[in-house]
């Protein structure tokens, strides 16, 4: 079974492009798929019923996953089925008839501006350790990209005299040339020249940053270091680098950024996912409309 199962992760990657976020979480679905059918050879997967497959999902539901997490589960599974049937290892795909729930939009988490500068704030500037959170955090916010795109960066890939920088899209494995300020051109500045040639094991290094032991940093390692610039700055809301990503977005369509626009910049395949940050700030405007109105 595991053979069968190594295959189909090595087809996603060579044949489909997944990145390796994608095939790690469809490794992870499909390995529960597979314990709690208790599925020990492949033949037996010819057995597989759509009613098995409803009953797990119903499963899964009781256990209270989000939506979210059953809709990519649905896709794994559609997935999997699909490239059994056409591989010819099934003769029919039970996954035809089961459908993924559906996924009530809600409003992102973001930050205030106030909070935003307050969190920036943090890094202390005089050493190594703090001039680079600085230039990540402030990167971050400046660029909206997605935490996996922020660790896997190459010097190469940013151009502080012309302001922008060149992202390798983590899930479509597209590039994307983004825009970023100037806070985050003297950030990046200040750790490129002071701190980063001190930092990299060996002056061949690609990646543009490292962690305190010169290695690549992990996306757990970079969420653990804003956490503590959270805590430190008192901030009680949940911090995820994901919260900057979102609040980036939700900033620039405060002030009147254009939707098509943000959507290039975030790597938004479908407009509709961008359309939820417009959403937002209708609910700001109803809101100062029923504060400041007299006959609200």
């Amino acid at each position: 079974m595991e053979k069968i199962a190594e295959e189909y992760l090595d087809y996603l990657k060579r044949y489909k492009g997944a990145s390796i976020n994608t095939v790690q979480s469809y490794k992870r679905d499909i390995k529960n798929l597979i314990d709690y059918l208790s599925l020990d050879k492949p033949n037996e997967l010819k057995k597989v019923s759509s009613t098995q497959l409803n009953l797990y999902l119903m499963e899964l539901e009781k256990k209270g996953r989000a939506a979210s997490s059953i809709s990519r589960s649905v896709a794994s599974i559609h997935s999997f089925f699909q490239y059994l049937f056409k591989s010819g290892s099934i003769e029919r795909d039970p996954s035809e008839v089961i459908s993924a729930p559906k996924i009530d939009r809600k409003a992102p988490k973001t930050l205030s501006l106030e909070e935003v500068d307050l969190l920036l704030s943090q890094p202390f500037e005089k050493d190594l350790k703090g001039i680079r959170d600085k230039a990540m955090m402030e990167l971050l916010y400046a660029t909206g990209i997605r935490v996996s795109e922020l660790i896997n960066l190459r010097l190469e890939d940013v151009n502080i005299p012309m302001g922008y920088l060149v992202c390798s899209d983590s899930k479509t494995n597209k590039e994307r040339v983004i825009p970023m300020g100037n806070l985050a051109k003297e950030s990046l500045k200040l750790y490129i020249m002071k701190a980063r040639e001190v930092m990299v094991k060996h002056l061949d290094e690609k990646l543009l940053f490292v962690n305190c032991q010169g290695n690549a940093m992990s996306r757990q390692g970079f969420w653990k270091i804003m956490k503590s610039y959270a805590t430190k700055a008192n901030i009680e809301k949940s911090i995820t680098p994901h919260v900057l990503r979102h609040s980036f977005a939700s900033h620039l369509v405060e002030n009147g950024a254009d939707l098509k626009a943000v959507q290039e910049m975030l790597g938004h395949s479908d407009i509709s996912t961008t359309q939820v940050y417009a959403k937002i700030n209708h609910y700001k405007l109803k809101e100062v409309y029923s504060k400041a109105h007299p006959r609200a």
